[in-house]
């Protein structure tokens, strides 16, 4: 698996050089709130400030997608993910896609 400071928003890394570009890697996942999570977000949507249920759920899609996104590279044969991104989006009624992505690459040190 690849090594998470082997993955970066930038399109290099200090000491090392691509050495070929493999193609997208990617990972996703589709996540819904529970009845019993809507009812405690709403509870805290009163008071104002920070949703933590929510932040929660969102935390988790995210770390999901991030090591997904790692195991496809990996299995692409890269050591590496350059060009770093998320992106989530609302698929439905209580439904949110979130991907992590970017460009797999083989970096060997300079």
């Amino acid at each position: 698996m690849i090594r998470s400071d082997f993955i970066t928003t930038g399109f290099g890394f200090q000491r090392y050089r691509v050495v070929r570009e493999i193609g997208i890697a990617h990972g996703i996942v589709v996540r819904s709130r529970s009845i019993v999570g809507n009812f405690l977000g709403s509870l805290q949507t009163i008071f104002g400030g920070n949703i933590s249920i929510y932040t929660e759920l969102c935390e988790e899609a995210r770390k999901q997608a991030f090591e997904k996104m790692m195991k496809d590279a990996s299995g692409l044969g890269a050591n590496a993910i350059i060009g770093f991104r998320f992106e989530s989006t609302d698929i439905g009624q209580g439904l949110t896609e979130v991907l992590a992505y970017g460009t797999a690459v083989e970096v060997t040190p300079m």
